[in-house]
């Protein structure tokens, strides 16, 4: 039987496909995945938090600095999002997904295997309820969602942000080449991996570079012994970040050294785009943005779908 009445579950993919599609072609996320949790976790639309926070996917607060709901859950009075909007809903959820290291291998999966997105969602612990994918995987066959999945041409779908972050040879003329290792590039920004026995004064020298050069480059003050595995960029970071690293929602343990060197973006720049210090400490799930608004537009459509600048003055 149904989770809902079949008439409730079609009518609410009707409503909402095209939000639903419009996610797909800017995320990657399959537009039948996106219904059936908004199916599944609004109750058709109909639930407490869909009808008066417009939270269609149960998303909890998770140091959410906008409006939110109280709700019982997995426990009593919890904290869940609120939006101004349905599609702030639908483009949180994506970004949610998308932008959170927990959920990055989803987006290696076909973008019509939505039998691999559901146990994949479920795995990386969207739900607590062992039956979720298979949930999800039912009320897609039965309202027929996945005929969404191929209504984009596949080249408008947004690559993996796990494929975009793989390490490449670095291909430019203006480093000078080793005999000892191979170099990288990173958002355009060549870079080595620290062996163990590397300092950035020892590497300045094997690179042609003045220490301060390099120390410059990785936000360091004074040379040292680098762990191995460290990057170390050989040219100026970046000012922003890369087509389609809009923003990087933090996880336990990182920090804004941490992101500036996985994006090769300049720390101060991030600490432009996000009002912050350096000496400010960053709490799991914070958005940190990647790149400043493009123009006035870009920031009117930003700032619809969240409120950063009121964000801002919360922190």
């Amino acid at each position: 039987m149904p989770l809902f009445g079949q008439d409730a579950k079609l009518e609410y993919a009707e409503k909402y496909k095209e939000i639903a599609i419009e996610q797909m072609e800017s995320s990657g996320i399959p537009a039948s995945i996106t219904l059936a949790q908004g199916i599944l976790e609004s109750d058709c639309g109909r639930s407490y938090l869909a009808t008066e926070g417009n939270n269609h996917f149960g998303i909890k607060c998770h140091n959410w600095y906008g409006e939110s709901l109280r709700r019982d859950d997995d426990l009593k009075d919890e904290c869940f999002r609120k939006y101004e909007t349905v599609e702030e809903s639908f483009q949180d959820h994506s970004d949610f997904l998308r932008f959170r290291d927990r959920y990055k291998e989803l987006f290696l999966y076909d973008i019509t295997d939505y039998k691999s997105w559901a146990y994949g969602l479920q795995n990386a612990g969207y739900a607590t309820n062992p039956k979720y994918a298979r949930t999800l995987i039912r009320i897609i066959e039965e309202c027929n969602l996945y005929r969404y999945d191929t209504v984009s041409s596949i080249s408008s779908i947004p690559p993996p942000l796990i494929n975009i972050e793989k390490d490449t040879l670095y291909k430019g003329k203006s480093v000078t080449f080793s005999i000892e290792r191979e170099i990288f590039e990173r958002n355009g920004v060549p870079y080595v991996i620290a062996n163990g026995i590397d300092s950035y004064n020892s590497l300045a020298k094997e690179f042609g570079l003045f220490k301060r050069e390099i120390l410059r480059y990785n936000d360091v003050k004074e040379n040292r012994k680098i762990p191995s595995g460290t990057i170390v960029y050989l040219e100026s970071k970046k000012n922003s970040g890369a087509k389609y690293f809009d923003k990087h929602i933090v996880e336990e343990g990182e920090t804004l050294y941490s992101i500036s060197q996985r994006y090769a973006i300049k720390i101060e720049r991030l600490c432009k785009y996000n009002n912050l210090s350096l000496r400010s400490n960053l709490k799991i799930g914070d958005v940190i943005l990647l790149r400043e608004y493009k123009n006035e537009q870009e920031d009117q459509k930003e700032q619809k779908r969240f409120n950063w600048k009121e964000w801002f003055k919360k922190r």
